[in-house]
C-alpha cells in the first residue's frame, strides 16, 4: 500500500515527518502543497479541512499531526531506526523532549514568523524582544540538558531529534543561538550533518525566499 505525505518542503513540521521516512528508507509519495502544484492544497483540504500539514495517507487511514504520524510509521512501517524506544520510561523522555522542541522552540520561532507575515501596521513592536528572551531561556535549559549527550533523549536518534532539527534550524534564524550555548550549538551542527536532515535542508533551498524575516546566508 502506497504511503502519501502531504506537505511543503519548506515547512518545519513537514521536515519532522520527512526525516523518519528518509531515516528508514520508507517508500512514499510526496504531495507538495506549494502553489506551483495547484492540485496539492485542494486534495489536502478534502482530507483535513483546516489545511494544516503534514498529513499522511496510509491506505484508508489519514494520520494528522507530526508526532502521531511518526508513531504510526513506527508501528505500521518500521525500519532499522527505532524512533520511539520500547522501554516505557525511555519513551516518556523522548516524548517529553518532542513536546519541548515543538512548543517552546518551534512555537516561539513561529510567533516571530507569524508577526512578520502581518501588514506592517498590525505588527507587534514588542514581540521580537519577548520571543528572543523566551528562546534564550529554552536555549539555556537545552544547553544544560545536552551536556554529555549526542542526541536529545535515550542516547540515540529519536522522535525528539526529528522535532529538534527543524525547530532549531529555524529558531536560530530568528534568534541565533549564542556562543555561550556551546552544547546546543554543537547539537544543532550534529543534526545538520545527519544525511536525512541534509536532505530536507537541501530540498527546501529553492523556497528560502518564503521566509518572511529574510533567510540568512548560512546553513
Amino acid at each position: 500500500m502506497t504511503l502519501t505525505l502531504y506537505g511543503h518542503p519548506f515547512s518545519s513540521y513537514t521536515w519532522k515527518a520527512l526525516i523518519p521516512l528518509y531515516e528508514n528508507g520508507t517508500a512514499f509519495e510526496f504531495a507538495n502543497v506549494d502553489p506551483a502544484n495547484p492540485d496539492g492544497m485542494p486534495q489536502l483540504l478534502k482530507l483535513w479541512p483546516l489545511g494544516k500539514f503534514p498529513v499522511l495517507v496510509d491506505g484508508d487511514r489519514t494520520i494528522l499531526e507530526s508526532s502521531t504520524l511518526i508513531e504510526h510509521l513506527q508501528i505500521h512501517h518500521p525500519g532499522p531506526v527505532r524512533l520511539i524506544p520500547a522501554d516505557p520510561d525511555a519513551a516518556i523522555e523522548v516524548r517529553m523532549l518532542d513536546r519541548i522542541f515543538d512548543n517552546h522552540v518551534m512555537g516561539q520561532m513561529q510567533r516571530r514568523v507569524n508577526d512578520a507575515l502581518l501588514p506592517p501596521e498590525r505588527r507587534d513592536a514588542a514581540l521580537a524582544a519577548d520571543v528572543n528572551a523566551q528562546l534564550d531561556k529554552i536555549y539555556a535549559w537545552l544547553d544544560a540538558w545536552l551536556e554529555g549527550r549526542d542526541w536529545a533523549a535515550d542516547g540515540q536518534f529519536s522522535l525528539a531529534d526529528c522535532a529538534a532539527a527543524p525547530a532549531l534550524f529555524y529558531a536560530d534564524w530568528v534568534h541565533q543561538i549564542g556562543a555561550g550555548f556551546a552544547n546546543l550549538r554543537a547539537y544543532r551542527a550534529r543534526l545538520l550533518a545527519r544525511p536525512s536532515i541534509v536532505r530536507v535542508v537541501d530540498e527546501a533551498r529553492p523556497y528560502r525566499h518564503y521566509f518572511p524575516l529574510g533567510a540568512p546566508d548560512r546553513d
